[in-house]
């Protein structure tokens, strides 16, 4: 029998039907479990990344880091005051827009580049996806999981 790790965030999820993923090579490199997951926002981390509790099997509540899936908001920590100062824009403008929020859907979920965390399509209880609202209001621009520019420009 054949052992395969899985990152923490994903092996946790690994628990649903085997309906619930859509993808999963034989190299291991990537699983897709197209969901949906049920989660409450804890905290927005910056304008494309929150904190949940998901809870992606009865009576069982996980906290994972999730991308929102397709958007780039400007970096917090980047040296140029501009960007710096969109990327405050880009965090508070997700803040409000999940505030309110009851359960969230997480779908399409994968693992990152970055270890703990997940990237997913995150939908409203109205049908909402914030990720397309970002877009839409200008803060955060689209994003395929390729490089990004390294300079210091107004968002």
């Amino acid at each position: 029998m054949m052992f395969r790790l899985i990152p923490l965030p994903l092996a946790a999820f690994a628990a649903l039907s085997p309906a619930a993923f859509s993808y999963a090579s034989e190299s291991g490199k990537r699983i897709e479990i197209t969901g949906p997951v049920t989660a409450e926002v804890i905290r927005v981390i910056d304008g494309d990344t929150i904190l949940v509790a998901a809870k992606p099997w009865p009576q069982q509540t996980m906290e994972v880091y999730v991308r929102l899936r397709g958007i780039d908001a400007p970096e917090l920590k980047s040296a140029c005051a501009s960007t710096r100062d969109a990327g405050q824009q880009a965090r508070a403008a997700l803040a409000s827009l999940t505030s309110d929020q009851g359960e969230i859907q997480l779908t399409h979920i994968s693992g990152d580049k970055y270890f703990g965390r997940v990237v997913a399509d995150i939908s409203f209880s109205d049908g909402r996806n914030p990720a397309q609202e970002m877009l839409s209001a200008g803060y955060v621009s689209p994003y395929d999981g390729g490089s990004k520019a390294k300079t210091c420009s107004s968002w």
